[in-house]
């Protein structure tokens, strides 16, 4: 019997170490633009964002936007957007990325509260898609094609 993982591999994806959050979350290691900072996975989330208060570390040049965010008990918050922008997760790598930027304020407080580390973004179902993602939630590991 063939293991998820070997049967993924041989179909090309790439496996990527996942780290279960006290909060239950799944936390990741990513680069923006070269930069490397820790994000929650989020298969709830629309959109991958980043903080606004890491846009400078992450090199990104953003513009207004007319979405409003909502999520973590926080709603019609003010968004910009940030386009052709590089990811890497472990070894997969995707250019011409978009991500949206917003006051992670209230999201990172409520993983101080439960004893987690804060955050610098959210990797949303927009990458998961567009990574064919399966996610082996026994083995703590996701994979992108």
């Amino acid at each position: 019997m063939t293991s998820l993982k070997k049967f993924l591999e041989d179909k090309e994806y790439t496996r990527i170490k996942l780290k279960r959050t006290k909060t239950n979350h799944f936390e990741i290691h990513a680069s923006i633009n070269g930069v490397e900072g820790n994000f929650i996975l989020d298969t709830g989330a629309s959109s991958t964002c980043i903080g606004l208060d890491s846009a400078r570390k992450f090199k990104l040049i953003s513009e207004a936007s007319d979405i409003k965010a909502a999520g973590a008990g926080a709603s019609n918050m003010e968004t910009e957007i940030s386009k052709k922008n590089e990811l890497h997760i472990g070894k997969w790598t995707r250019k011409g990325i978009k991500v949206v930027l917003f006051d992670l304020t209230h999201v990172n407080q409520a993983l101080i509260n439960h004893d987690a580390a804060p955050v610098n973004g959210i990797i949303g179902a927009d990458i998961l898609k567009r990574g064919k993602a399966i996610i082996d939630y026994d083995k703590k590991a996701l994979f992108l094609k």
